[in-house]
């Protein structure tokens, strides 16, 4: 079954130059929460808000772009506390924006929201309604991600705990 973005026409013709380039494409080679890629976290995030912004009547597709690209960074989770500087939450918007810059052009909108994807966890605060509209998607989306991973756990566990009283 297809995600809801992959045939939405107009959120793909939206992101479509930034899906194909290789760099967004390797982030589906690095996990993300322990549960998706990272990737698949981003889309999710991007759709999410984008779909909401199109209903408030904010710029959806400055939201639909930057979403995609809020976490364009390429280290894994278990190597965040190599980042330096002030952490991982303050410092992976800064990469991802680094490295959103070099392959294409962002306005203001677009940077602010990918710089302060993680207000709340951070004392950025955005300074437009896409970039706190980003940064509550973002959080949505972990939280759910986090809860498929806690439910994959506690299933595994159960079935262990009843496979072997099974056994006895």
């Amino acid at each position: 079954m297809k995600a809801l973005w992959e045939t939405d026409r107009d959120y793909l013709e939206i992101v479509q130059d930034l899906l194909v380039h290789e760099d967004v494409q390797r982030l589906a080679e690095l996990v993300h929460h322990k549960v998706t890629d990272r990737l698949t976290h981003c889309l999710n995030v991007s759709y999410r808000s984008y779909r909401v912004a199109k209903r408030l009547g904010l710029d959806a597709h400055k939201v639909a772009r930057a979403g995609l690209l809020h976490d364009l960074f390429f280290y894994e989770g278990e190597d965040k506390h190599e980042v330096g500087g002030r952490g991982h939450n303050f410092e992976h918007p800064r990469i991802a924006l680094r490295n959103a810059l070099k392959i294409t052009e962002l306005c203001e909108v677009e940077r602010d929201i990918i710089l302060k994807h993680m207000s709340g966890a951070t004392n950025d605060v955005p300074l437009y309604p896409e970039s706190l509209l980003v940064s509550c998607m973002d959080k949505q989306v972990a939280m759910m991600e986090l809860c498929v991973g806690y439910s994959r756990r506690v299933h595994h566990f159960m079935r262990r705990v009843t496979l072997a009283w099974v056994k006895q």
